[in-house]
């Protein structure tokens, strides 16, 4: 059996990739455990490969950056983008992995007592399709910083992407497989450890079949981030930032801004400051460098945002402002309600929302069942207090929800399990050691 990939923008073949069998994975997962056994052992030799890895992508920056925004429809600058943040975690890791894995002492009536951080083996890496270096990136290069060699399944549409990361970060210690998920399900068995991004209902699934396996797993999963500007916010700020917040790779990010909670007394100004800076955007061929609105990644993808647009229409104004409908473009959209809608909006949508007092803002941002991250507009020390009871695993103050290498990056609820990134992110994948000398 074959994977093909197409062009979300032209909607033609881009190449047919055969398929790997259980077998095949588990060849892979066999010559990496191999590998595993002498790239644990020495953290500089670790170290120097990673920084030749980052040559490598500087190396490929234009041809992995093409290729995400042909196989994705993501506009070519955020590919670049991408690929340049990719570098900026191999840096940080490589710079501060001696420092985060060195045995942490501990007083006891011991002569010497400590705790070892040692790799699991080899971890598999389940990833979609909407950042398809970076999430690969920031799942990878911590875990075989921390001595771990790495499968990769990627989102069968970015195939490519996948064995290019492979030809980038391997052989020997990073594997890609193209197959199919229930393929990769089964093959959960054979590895020491799962990091899966995507969708709650997926990620479910994985957790399910990496519990049943006694794997350890770290989920990064859906998000419906609130943006609340409250009455003291810098409205002009905010409504600048806004289309970034909402429309980055697409409106197909995880930690896009998609709730805006707006305070009645700057509503209206925000309501129309907002439609100006979605009106501006400039919609078009991903590979043109102007563009910052491409297409959606597939055909199915439009369908299912287009079929969340009409359910959000009984819930109140929908507003559609200029753009391309065409193909797998979606104009930017406004959805005015405070009707409650659960479903993460994954495309250039913006729910908008209006509340009176804080109190409001707080219980409607947690209205949903997902808590990645928030975003909050207003004077500092006021919108610090809202921390507490906003219920995400991040909490951005006039700024918009980002990924940083040196923070934490996850979420509560059903947004995940575990943590990326910064030293917490380098640790999921080792065993914590204790270590007694008498």
């Amino acid at each position: 059996m074959t994977i093909v990939t197409i062009n979300p923008y032209t909607e033609q073949k881009l190449r047919e990739y055969k398929e790997d069998t259980l077998d095949d994975i588990r060849a892979k997962i066999t010559s990496l455990k191999e590998a595993q056994q002498d790239w644990r052992k020495d953290l500089d030799a670790r170290v120097e490969r990673l920084k030749e890895i980052k040559r490598k992508m500087e190396s490929e920056l234009l041809t992995l950056s093409t290729l995400m925004s042909t196989e994705m429809g993501k506009p070519v600058a955020q590919s670049e983008a991408e690929a340049k943040k990719c570098m900026w975690v191999v840096d940080y890791i490589t710079e501060n992995a001696s420092t985060m894995l060195s045995p942490e002492p501990v007083k006891t009536e011991a002569k010497r007592s400590y705790i070892r951080f040692d790799p699991l083996g080899t971890i598999f890496l389940i990833m979609p399709w909407n950042f398809p270096a970076w999430q690969v990136i920031r799942a990878a290069i911590p875990a075989m910083a921390a001595g771990n060699t790495v499968l990769l399944k990627h989102a069968s549409i970015v195939s490519g992407t996948s064995l290019k990361l492979e030809e980038i970060l391997g052989p020997n210690i990073f594997k890609s497989t193209v197959c199919r998920g229930s393929v990769a399900s089964s093959a959960i068995k054979y590895v020491d450890g799962v990091s899966f991004t995507g969708s709650t209902e997926i990620g479910a699934k994985i957790a399910e079949e990496a519990g049943r396996q006694i794997k350890k797993v770290v989920l990064e999963l859906g998000g419906s981030d609130p943006y609340i500007v409250l009455g003291t916010a810098n409205v002009d700020e905010a409504v600048k930032n806004c289309a970034f917040a909402r429309m980055q790779n697409n409106g197909q990010s995880c930690i896009a801004s998609k709730r805006f909670i707006v305070d009645e007394k700057v509503f209206d100004r925000f309501h129309e400051g907002m439609k100006q800076q979605f009106s501006n955007v400039k919609i078009g061929d991903p590979l043109d460098r102007n563009t910052f609105l491409g297409p959606l990644s597939s055909s199915e993808q439009k369908q299912t945002v287009t079929k969340q647009v009409e359910e959000l229409r009984p819930l109140g104004r929908v507003e559609v402002l200029p753009g391309r409908n065409d193909g797998n473009f979606v104009p930017p959209t406004i959805a005015r309600t405070n009707a409650p809608y659960n479903e993460e909006v994954f495309g250039p949508v913006a729910i908008l929302k209006k509340f009176k007092t804080n109190d409001e803002a707080v219980k409607l941002a947690n209205e949903t069942p997902y808590g990645l991250g928030a975003s909050v507009w207003g004077e500092a020390e006021e919108a610090e207090q809202l921390v507490p009871t906003i219920e995400a695993g991040m909490v951005f103050i006039n700024k918009i929800v980002s990924s940083d290498p040196r923070l934490p990056f996850g979420g509560v609820k059903k947004s995940g399990l575990g943590s990326e990134l910064s030293r917490y992110g380098l640790l999921e994948f080792t065993t914590k050691r204790t270590v007694w000398v008498n």
